[in-house]
C-alpha cells in the first residue's frame, strides 16, 4: 500500500518523474456533494469523511501507487505500469467499498466520481494526463456520479455511427463472455488491424 499522502506540488513532481518505459494511468477522484455534507453535518464530519477516503485510498491500492490530495475534496492516484482497465478495477473496488452503507457512521455512505486516463493510450504527452483524466471525471459526474469513467478521445465517434445493431449486439455478448469492456475489445481489434498493415504505414 502507498505509505504517504502527497500534496499537489509533490504529486506534480511524481507525475513528471514517473517511468516512461510503460503505461502510466492517472485517476482523479472527487467526492460527490461534499459541500452538502459540510452544510448538513458540519465540518468536523466533513473532515472525518476525508480521512475515510484517504484511509481507503492509502490502504487499498498497490504499493507502487502514488496518492495525493490535490484540492479540498479532490484526490489523485498515479498507477505506473497499469492500463486504464486495470486501474479501473482497483478504483472501482475503492468506490464500491466507500459506497457501502454503514448505519453507525455519518454519512452512512460516501459517493465518489472518478476519471481515468492513460499515457500513451489516451494522450501523446504526459503533461496532458491531468486534462484527459479531468475530462473523464466530468463525464462520470455528468452520467450520474458515483462511478468510474475512462477517458474517451474527443475525436472518437459513437460506435452506433459505424456499426449495425447486430454487430453491436455481438460485441456486447463478447464483452460479457470475456469479462472485458467493449472499448478494450475494440482497441484490441484496432491494434490487430494496424499490425496486419504495418508495412503500409
Amino acid at each position: 500500500m502507498p505509505t504517504e499522502l502527497l500534496d499537489r506540488p509533490a504529486f506534480d513532481q511524481a507525475l513528471s518523474d514517473a517511468p516512461t518505459s510503460g503505461p502510466v494511468t492517472l485517476a482523479l477522484v472527487d467526492l460527490d456533494h461534499f459541500a452538502t455534507i459540510n452544510q448538513r453535518h458540519g465540518t468536523d464530519v466533513g473532515d472525518t469523511v476525508l480521512r475515510r477516503v484517504e484511509r481507503a485510498l492509502l490502504g487499498s491500492l498497490p504499493p507502487e501507487t502514488t496518492v495525493a490530495r490535490i484540492g479540498g475534496d479532490e484526490y489523485a492516484a498515479l498507477f505506473p505500469d497499469h492500463t486504464a482497465e486495470s486501474a479501473l478495477i482497483l478504483m472501482e473496488e475503492v468506490r464500491a467499498h466507500l459506497a457501502q452503507p454503514r448505519p453507525d457512521e455519518t454519512p452512512a455512505a460516501i459517493s465518489l466520481s472518478i476519471g481515468l486516463a492513460t499515457h500513451p493510450a489516451h494522450v501523446e504527452e504526459r503533461a496532458d494526463l491531468v486534462r484527459a483524466a479531468d475530462t473523464a471525471l466530468s463525464r462520470a459526474k455528468r452520467d450520474g456520479r458515483g462511478r468510474v469513467a475512462i477517458h474517451v478521445e474527443e475525436r472518437m465517434v459513437l460506435k452506433s455511427n459505424y456499426y449495425s445493431k447486430a454487430s453491436l449486439g455481438r460485441l456486447a455478448k463478447l464483452s460479457a463472455a470475456e469479462g472485458r469492456t467493449e472499448a478494450s475489445l475494440l482497441r484490441e481489434a484496432l491494434d490487430d488491424l494496424i499490425d496486419r498493415y504495418r508495412d503500409r504505414i
